[in-house]
C-alpha cells in the first residue's frame, strides 16, 4: 500500500482528508472512536505473562533438584513424604509467584504514571491528554521543550525549530514551515513542512494535523531506536544479587557437609540426600531479589500517592542518601499563581486588586479607583495582553490558566482593565531562556508593531527610546537608573520584574529583519511587578531539610533581592546576598561548592550555570537532587545524582531526563520523596536481616548438630515446612513496614554504603548464631527430659527443635522492624499486617504439631506444657534480654551520625 505524502499536499488538503477541522479539530466521539483502531505507541518488549511468571518458579535449579528427590522418593515407596514435599513446593511457588507478580504489576504502573502528554485541540478547546490517545486528524499544538507525539502535518510555525537526531542522525535542529513541498522524491529530513513523532522541539511553536500514529510513524517503522531498556535494576539489587550467588555457594558447601557428615554417622542415605537438598532450598535466600522489587514497587507507589513519579527505580535508593536539594524559585517553592500587584511608567504608577486567576480587580492611581486613563500605563498593559500565549479558563467553578503561569498573570491584567480579544500574531520571536525576552508582531494601523515582554536589564540593553507623558524621548541614564532603582525596591517585596517595550516596523522590515535586528531599537513603555507566594507547606519542608542533614539551595533566573526576599520568607538563608553569573562563572568547582552551602541562594541563573552547581556540588561528594522544567534544564538534571522534573510547568523532553517528576511541582513532594526513599532502605535492610538471620540459624542448627555427632534435628518435610511458614508470610509483611518515627531527623546515609554497614552484619550473624545454639539446647533438654522418664524421645526432641526454630524467628521478625526502637515502643498495631502473618504461622505450625493426620507427615508429636514453658522462655525470655539491652544502649550510647545511636553497641545488638 503507498504511502500518502502529506508533505505534498496542503494544511486544508490534509484537514479534509482526514475529516478534521483546523480551528475546531475532533469531536470528543470522532477522537473516540478512531482510538479503538489503535493507541498511539510503538512496539515494545513484551512484558511478562502471568503464566510465565508462575511457571518460572517452579524452573529454579534447586527447586528442579528437589522436585526429582520427590520423584525418587515416590518411586521407593514413600508417597506420603512425596506428596507432602510437593504441596509445600507448589504452596512456595503460588508465594513467589504473587511477590513477583505484583512487583511486575507496581512497575507497569509507574511506567504509566510518568508516560508523556501532549496538547491537542478537540470539541474548540485546548486539552492535555496523554499522548497514547493521539489519533489521527488531532489538532496538536507543540512548543519549545515538547517532544512531538505523532508524525503531523504543520499548518502553523512560529520560528519553530526540531532536533530530529532520532530519525536523520543530524543533530543541528531543523527550521520548519508549512509551505507545500512538491518535489519528488524529498527525503525524510528534507520535509520541512513535517514534524515527526520522537523528535524535540528545540525552538518556538507550532501547530500541525496528525497524520500518523504509533507503528505507522517514521519512528514507528524503526521501533529498536526508541525501545526503553528494560533492565531497571538498581545498584542496591546488583549488589544482593551478587550476594545471593555466593550465599549459594556457601548454602551448597554447608549442606554439603551436613549430608557427608550425617552419612558418616550411618544416617539413612535417602533422608540425608532429602536433608541436604532442603536445607539448601530452604537456606539460599531466593526470594531476595523477588521481595525487594516488592519493597520498592510498593515504595513507589506510595511515593506516586504523595505526587512524586519516579522514572528510574535506582533514584529510590539514591534519594536516602540526598544531602543537598537544588530548587527552583517560581512553582516549586512559590504556588506560581502569580498576580500582577504594581504596573509602572517612568510618569505614573498603578496598583492593581484581586487575587490568583480570576479577572475581578481595580487600578488603583494616585489612591484613585478608576479605569486606565494615563496612556503609558494603557499601553503597558496592552503589550502585557497581546505578547501572550496564556488562555484563562474557568474549570468547576475555578478560575485556571492554560499555559505559562506568568503569561496567565499577564492576561489577568489585561481582561481587568477590559481587553477581551487578542490581536492576530503576525510573526514571534519565542521566549528563551538565554534570552529572558518574547515578541510578537501584530498589525497597527497600516503599518505593524513589535510587542516585547522580558527581564528589565535585557530590555533596557535593546531598548533606545521611552515613552513619557510628554511623548516618545531617547532613553537617558537617568531613566535606566528610575527602572532599576523601581526594581531593587519591588524585588525587596518579592515582586518579580517583567519590562514592557514597542517598536513600529515597515512591512518590508517584518519580512527581511532577523529576530536580533527586529527586537533592537525599542521603545521602553512601563514595568510590571508579579507577585507569586510561597507555598503553604514549603517553609515547613525547608525546616524538615535542615532537620535531616539536607542543605536546601534556591536556584532562580530572578532578580536577587526578589530571590533573598523568598528565601528568608520561608526559611531557606537569612543571607544579605545571592550568588549572580559572574560569580559563577568565575569560581572553581571547589569555591563554588563552599559558596553554594553557605549562601544557598543563587540568581539570574542560566540552565549553563545550573549544571556547573550541580558538577560543583558533585565533585565535593554531595548527593545532590536538582530540579528544572525548561528543555535546556535536562543536561544539569541528567548530571545531578537526582534530577527532578516538575509534572505541571516542565516540558516533556525535561521529564524524560529526569529520574522523578512532581506531579504537583511542590518543593514538599520532593522532602516527601526522600522521608519515603528513607522509608524504603529501611526495610530493605529490615527485611534482609530477617531472612539472612533466619537463615543462617537453620543452617548452623544442621551443622553443630553434625558437628556434634547429635541426631539429625530436622526432617526434610520439618526444614521446608519452616522455610514455608516463616520465609512468606511474615517477610512480605515486614516489607509493608511504615516508616520509623524520627526517620527525617537522621543524617543522610553515606552514598554507596554497604547494605550490612552500621552492624546490621553481626547482628544477622549473633542472631543466627543464638537461633541454632538455642534450638539445638531445646533438643538436648527434650532428649534429656525424656530420658529420665525411661527412654530419648527423638521425636518429641525434634519437635520441640522444630517448634523453637519457627518461633525464634517469629519472635525475630518483630524485632527487625526497627534498629533503634523496640517492639514495645513503635507498638504492635502499628504494622497491623505482620501481625496477622505472624498468627497466620503460628496457626499453621500448631496444625503441624497438633493435627493428629499431620504427625506422621511431619514427624511431630503434640507438646505438653513444660515443652513450650522451655521454648517460650528461650525464645521469648531471650528477645527479652535483647529488649532490655537495647534499652541501656539507647540511655548509654551517645547519639550517631546516622540517627539516634552509635552503632558502637553491636556486640548488644546481636544477642
Amino acid at each position: 500500500m503507498q504511502k500518502t505524502e502529506w508533505h505534498a499536499k496542503t494544511v486544508h488538503e490534509t484537514a479534509r482528508q482526514l475529516k478534521t477541522s483546523l480551528e475546531t479539530g475532533l469531536t470528543s466521539e470522532n477522537a473516540r472512536q478512531r482510538l479503538e483502531v489503535g493507541r498511539n505507541v510503538v512496539a515494545e518488549g513484551e512484558r511478562p505473562k502471568p503464566l510465565s511468571i508462575l511457571a518460572s518458579q517452579f524452573t529454579d535449579t534447586m527447586v528442579l533438584v528437589l522436585l526429582a528427590a520427590t520423584l525418587l522418593s515416590a518411586l521407593l515407596g514413600d508417597l506420603i513424604d512425596a506428596l507432602t514435599i510437593l504441596t509445600i513446593v507448589i504452596i512456595n511457588g503460588i508465594l513467589g509467584f504473587i511477590q513477583e507478580y505484583r512487583a511486575e504489576r507496581s512497575l507497569e504502573e509507574i511506567k504509566k504514571l510518568s508516560s508523556p502528554y501532549a496538547v491537542v485541540v478537540r470539541d474548540g478547546k485546548r486539552k492535555r491528554i496523554p499522548a497514547e490517545e493521539v489519533v489521527k486528524g488531532d489538532i496538536v499544538e507543540i512548543e519549545a521543550g515538547d517532544r512531538v507525539p505523532a508524525d503531523m502535518r504543520l499548518g502553523q510555525a512560529a520560528s519553530l525549530e526540531i532536533e530530529e537526531s532520532c530519525l536523520t542522525g543530524e543533530s543541528l535542529p531543523v527550521p520548519k514551515t508549512t509551505e507545500v513541498l512538491t518535489e519528488p522524491g524529498i527525503p525524510l529530513g528534507d520535509r520541512y513542512n513535517m514534524a515527526y513523532m520522537g523528535t524535540v522541539v528545540t525552538r518556538g511553536r507550532g501547530r500541525g494535523i496528525v497524520v500518523a500514529t504509533g507503528a505507522e510513524t517514521a519512528m514507528g517503522e524503526i521501533a529498536q531506536m526508541i525501545k526503553e531498556p528494560t533492565d531497571q535494576t538498581t545498584p542496591l539489587q546488583h549488589r544482593l544479587n551478587n550476594l545471593g550467588r555466593i550465599l549459594i555457594v556457601i548454602c551448597l558447601g554447608a549442606c554439603l557437609a551436613v549430608m557427608l557428615m550425617g552419612l558418616a554417622r550411618g544416617e539413612n542415605l535417602m533422608r540425608m540426600i532429602m536433608a541436604g537438598i532442603s536445607l539448601a532450598v530452604a537456606a539460599i535466600p531466593e526470594g531476595l531479589p523477588a521481595i525487594v522489587t516488592v519493597v520498592l514497587a510498593l515504595g513507589v507507589q506510595r511515593m506516586a500517592r504523595r505526587r512524586a513519579i519516579v522514572r528510574k527505580l535506582p533514584a529510590v535508593e539514591t534519594l536516602g542518601c540526598t544531602t543537598v536539594i537544588c530548587s527552583d524559585k517560581t512553582g516549586t517553592l512559590t504556588k506560581n499563581e502569580m498576580t500582577v500587584r504594581v504596573l509602572a511608567t517612568i510618569d505614573n504608577e498603578a496598583l492593581i486588586t484581586g487575587e490568583g486567576y480570576a479577572p475581578e480587580g481595580e487600578f488603583i492611581v494616585d489612591g484613585r479607583r478608576e479605569s486606565l486613563k494615563d496612556p503609558g500605563l494603557q499601553m503597558a498593559v496592552e503589550i502585557a495582553y497581546h505578547c501572550n500565549h496564556a488562555e484563562i479558563v474557568k474549570e468547576n467553578g475555578r478560575w485556571m490558566v492554560q499555559g505559562d503561569p506568568t503569561e496567565g498573570a499577564l492576561r489577568v491584567m489585561g481582561k481587568k482593565a477590559g481587553l477581551t480579544r487578542p490581536l492576530p500574531v503576525m510573526r514571534e520571536v519565542p521566549f528563551d531562556p538565554e534570552r529572558k525576552m518574547m515578541s510578537v508582531v501584530v498589525r497597527s494601523g497600516k503599518g505593524y508593531r513589535l510587542l516585547c515582554k522580558g527581564a528589565l536589564d535585557i530590555l533596557l540593553n535593546n531598548c533606545s527610546q521611552i515613552k513619557t507623558a510628554r511623548g516618545v524621548q531617547p532613553m537617558s541614564p537617568g531613566h535606566r537608573a528610575r527602572f532599576l532603582e523601581r526594581q531593587e525596591a519591588w524585588a525587596l517585596q518579592a515582586y518579580r520584574v517583567l519590562a514592557l517595550a514597542y517598536r513600529d516596523i515597515s512591512e518590508t522590515e517584518l519580512r527581511t529583519l532577523t529576530d536580533e535586528k527586529l527586537e533592537s531599537h525599542m521603545c521602553l513603555v512601563g514595568i510590571c511587578g508579579i507577585v507569586d507566594p510561597p507555598r503553604p507547606a514549603a517553609r515547613s519542608a525547608v525546616a524538615d531539610c535542615e532537620r535531616a542533614g539536607i542543605v536546601p539551595i534556591m536556584i532562580t533566573g530572578d532578580h536577587p533581592a526578589t530571590a533573598l526576599a523568598v528565601a528568608r520568607q520561608i526559611g531557606i538563608s537569612d543571607s544579605r546576598e545571592a550568588i549572580g553569573p559572574d560569580e559563577i562563572d568565575r569560581l572553581s568547582l571547589k569555591e563554588l561548592a563552599e559558596r553554594a552551602l553557605k549562601v544557598r541562594v543563587f540568581a539570574r541563573v542560566s540552565p549553563q550555570h545550573k549544571l556547573k552547581i550541580v558538577k560543583a556540588l558533585r565533585s565535593r561528594n554531595h548527593v545532590v537532587a536538582m530540579t528544572g522544567d525548561g528543555i535546556n534544564d535536562a543536561p544539569a538534571l541528567k548530571e545531578a545524582d537526582i534530577g527532578v522534573a516538575m509534572g505541571i510547568a516542565g516540558t516533556e523532553v525535561t521529564k524524560e531526563a529526569a529520574d522523578m517528576v512532581l506531579a504537583d511541582d511542590d518543593f514538599s513532594t520532593i522532602v516527601a520523596a526522600v522521608h519515603e526513599g528513607r522509608a524504603i532502605y529501611d526495610n530493605i535492610r529490615k527485611f534482609i536481616r530477617y531472612l539472612l538471620g533466619g537463615n543462617i540459624g537453620e543452617i548452623l542448627t544442621m551443622l553443630l548438630a553434625s558437628l556434634f555427632g547429635m541426631p539429625l534435628p530436622l526432617l526434610p518435610l520439618q526444614i521446608l515446612w519452616i522455610n514455608l511458614v516463616t520465609d512468606g508470610l511474615p517477610a512480605m509483611a515486614l516489607g509493608m513496614e511504615p516508616p520509623e518515627p524520627g526517620i527525617m531527623e537522621r543524617k543522610p546515609r553515606p552514598a554507596g554504603e554497604s547494605i550490612f554497614s552500621r552492624g546490621l552484619g553481626w547482628n544477622l550473624v549473633g542472631r543466627g548464631i543464638y537461633i541454632g545454639v538455642s534450638t539445638l539446647a531445646v533438643m538436648t533438654i527434650g532428649m534429656t527430659y525424656s530420658g529420665f522418664q525411661g527412654h530419648v524421645d527423638l521425636e518429641l526432641a525434634r519437635t520441640m527443635a522444630f517448634t523453637n526454630l519457627v518461633f525464634a524467628q517469629l519472635f525475630y521478625v518483630f524485632d527487625c522492624r526497627s534498629e533503634r526502637f523496640s517492639p514495645f515502643e513503635l507498638g504492635f498495631t502499628s504494622n497491623p499486617f505482620l501481625v496477622l502473618a505472624v498468627c497466620c504461622s503460628v496457626i499453621m505450625h500448631l496444625a503441624a504439631i497438633y493435627y493428629a493426620p499431620f504427625n506422621p507427615i511431619f514427624g511431630t508429636k503434640p507438646l505438653e506444657g513444660w515443652a513450650w514453658l522451655v521454648i517460650i522462655t528461650v525464645t521469648g525470655g531471650g528477645m527479652l534480654v535483647r529488649w532490655f539491652l537495647f534499652r541501656i544502649r539507647k540511655t548509654i550510647i551517645r547519639p550517631s551520625q546516622y540517627g539516634k545511636l552509635e552503632d558502637i553497641g553491636t556486640s548488644i545488638s546481636s544477642v
